[in-house]
């Protein structure tokens, strides 16, 4: 997958990202993060296991991402202050991208 600046994921982290710092002043988000992560996990096809669980590749991710974002495109939706599903959702793909080093070279 190409890492250019259009990139899905990069996009996403450069949004989502610094939602995650809000981890330490809200316990509830950690566990409503970790439920849309797994959410997520789920929904990539075909699900891969390996013997640390599983494993989240980058193109399925931002595949996912562009789907996503596309749906919300077509409902016009817009951020919120505080958190609705679609911003724990893109919140949770954060957590995904940050814990597989999705980004990383």
């Amino acid at each position: 997958m190409n890492d250019s600046p259009g990139s899905p994921l990069i996009e996403v982290a450069a949004t989502y990202m610094p939602r995650l710092s809000e981890f330490s002043f809200e316990p509830g988000l950690v566990a409503a993060v970790d439920q849309h992560a797994a959410a997520v996990c789920d929904a990539l096809v075909p699900p891969r296991r390996g013997p640390e669980g599983r494993t989240v590749r980058r193109e399925e991710l931002a595949d996912y991402v562009l789907g996503f974002t596309d749906r919300l495109s077509e409902v016009d939706w817009t951020e919120p202050v505080g958190h609705d599903f679609a911003t724990l959702r893109l919140t949770a793909v954060c957590w995904l991208i940050r814990e597989h080093d999705l980004l990383g070279v």
